[in-house]
């Protein structure tokens, strides 16, 4: 679909670019295996504005956002590539654009567990487990239940909705940023197998503790614009 930005547009990206890249100086946990690197409050930031702002200026604040956080050291180009995957599928699927949203999943995992010579299929093929499963929700009822629920009016249910899609699209921004890892350390047989062995079952954790976190802030907010009659400024009038 074609859509011009208007000027509601521009002020929503100024506006959460702004705490996009706040949100990137909060630091929540490290990275296994990359010292000096974190993953920060952004990570939950990510599918929350896709969700709210939808795929196209959802996208653009966690593009900007990312930018500006590069500059100021407070994001990398793993959180970078990750963050816009992850705002991109969260407002695809937000949209019932569920399609297209597989298609970026699938494209992106295929890119990743085939990279020449250190991609998981060639090293560690067990690594690909939550990925797999994410996809699964993704293309399987559930998804398409948690899609309904975004117009309930009933608490667990908004939760219900929020937690799915943004598990799914974070493993989308998990399975891009681990591809730009890849990118950056190529023909790195050895550091690979050890980051494949070593966060098989931690990447799953940490991803859960993500869509979690983002699905608590969620609810609150939705809840919070919705009835201060704000969702139709957010482009979401449908809901």
């Amino acid at each position: 679909m074609n859509r011009k930005l208007t000027t509601k547009d521009i002020a929503l990206t100024i506006t959460f670019t702004a705490l996009y890249v706040v949100f990137g100086f909060l630091k929540i946990s490290p990275i296994i295996g990359l010292p000096g690197q974190a993953i920060t409050a952004a990570a939950i930031m990510a599918p929350l504005i896709g969700i709210l702002l939808g795929p196209y200026v959802g996208t653009l604040c966690a593009a900007l956002g990312g930018v500006i956080g590069f500059f100021f050291g407070s994001f990398s180009q793993l959180s970078f590539f990750s963050g816009i995957a992850t705002a991109l599928c969260s407002g695809m699927i937000s949209e019932r654009r569920r399609v297209v949203a597989t298609l970026v999943y699938i494209s992106l995992f295929v890119l990743l567990v085939f990279y020449p010579s250190v991609g998981p299929v060639w090293l560690f093929p067990i690594y690909m487990w939550f990925q797999i499963i994410g996809l699964v929700i993704l293309v399987s009822p559930l998804q398409t239940m948690a899609t309904k629920y975004f117009t309930s009016n009933n608490s667990s249910r908004l939760f219900f909705a929020f937690f799915v899609t943004s598990l799914v699209s974070t493993l989308t921004g998990q399975i891009a940023g681990t591809l730009t890892l890849e990118v950056i350390h190529i023909s790195d047989v050895n550091f690979f197998l050890g980051t494949w062995v070593t966060t098989t079952l931690l990447y799953p954790v940490e991803r859960t503790i993500i869509a979690l976190g983002a699905a608590f802030v969620e609810t609150s907010l939705y809840k919070i614009l919705k009835s201060a009659n704000f969702m139709s400024l957010l482009n979401r009038a449908n809901r």
